[in-house]
């Protein structure tokens, strides 16, 4: 694997592609906890082996494969050989993905993915072409080249998702659990109080939160305040008030959880942040001959396109969690 060696890793977004969160990073011990996404996941592999465990087994992802991970569906990540794994990431919102299957494919219903690990490093290096194409500004081919990459993935590897059943009695317990937690998020019950107010016991709770969520409910309440700290870090709240605001102790503790499941430290990921606001303020120029190269690339044979290219971009090199 190229690269100095170190772990790095950089989580932004472009002005230019909303509802679309992006990543470039390169991890040799970095261990994601149990967490999920609002998003999809679209992670491209440049080099090295992730692997992620993914409803019930263990899936391994290596250079020129994408690990495809569906909305709020439960996973974790580490590496997979001892030089780690370095890839780029877009993770569009439902709603962009749903528009453009409604434009791209036949798929009824609310589109998916069906295998979490796809080997088509064509594919691969779109993705990549999108993060170059962010750093370089370039909104056309960033928006083209996301589209095409969406829609070959959801031609080669989509379909409807099934939608979660909430008719049994353990399901809608768990739904009831879960509309506790995220209105107590700062001071949430015990387990045994939560089920005796759902009139259940707790390792009833707990078997049908887990079964339909996946992950127990204090790992769920973990993974839910991440998620509602970065809304708050998104609106420009301090890392310091929204630790307190979603119910960590203090900063230290929402750095520990945020970087286990987002990938940055919460001030790297404001700063990012921050910069996509700055970056509405500033003119772009745009980069015609770059991006006629690219989009030449795309639409070229495979045996061509098939190569996969570096996680391009100074910062997935030099800016560390």
């Amino acid at each position: 694997m190229t690269g100095s060696g170190k772990e790095a890793a950089r989580h932004w977004r472009f002005a230019e592609l909303p509802g679309v969160d992006l990543l470039r990073a390169r991890y040799i011990r970095k261990t994601f906890v149990r967490h999920t996404h609002e998003n999809f996941v679209i992670a491209a592999i440049a080099d090295g082996v992730e692997v992620f465990h993914h409803r019930g087994a263990d899936q391994y992802a290596g250079a020129g494969a994408l690990a495809l991970v569906n909305p709020d569906t439960a996973h974790t990540g580490r590496a997979g050989v001892p030089e780690g794994w370095r890839y780029g990431a877009v993770y569009p919102s439902p709603q962009v993905v749903a528009e453009i299957a409604a434009e791209t494919t036949t798929i009824r219903g609310t589109p998916g993915f069906v295998s979490p690990v796809l080997d088509d490093p064509y594919t691969v290096g779109l993705v990549h072409q999108v993060l170059r194409a962010a750093d370089e500004g370039n909104a056309l081919a960033a928006d083209t080249l996301l589209r095409v990459a969406v829609t070959r993935l959801l031609r080669l590897n989509g379909g409807q998702l099934p939608q979660r059943d909430v008719r049994t009695a353990g399901a809608r317990i768990a739904a009831r659990a879960r509309a506790v937690l995220e209105e107590r998020m700062a001071e949430p019950p015990t387990l045994e109080r939560l089920a005796a107010d759902l009139g259940t016991g707790p390792f009833a709770l707990l078997r049908a939160f887990r079964d339909v969520y996946g992950m127990p409910p204090h790992a769920w309440l973990t993974d839910a305040r991440v998620r509602r700290a970065r809304r708050l870090l998104d609106a420009g709240t301090t890392p310091a008030e929204a630790a307190l605001t979603v119910g960590f102790t203090d900063q230290p503790h929402l750095n520990r959880h945020f970087t286990r499941i987002v990938g940055v430290p919460p001030g790297a990921y404001r700063r990012e942040r921050k910069n996509v606001q700055d970056a509405r303020r500033r003119p772009r120029l745009p980069s015609d001959a770059w991006q006629n190269k690219q989009l030449s690339q795309t639409y070229a044979p495979t045996t061509e396109g098939n190569r996969t290219p570096p996680s391009y971009g100074t910062h997935s090199e030099s800016e560390s969690p």
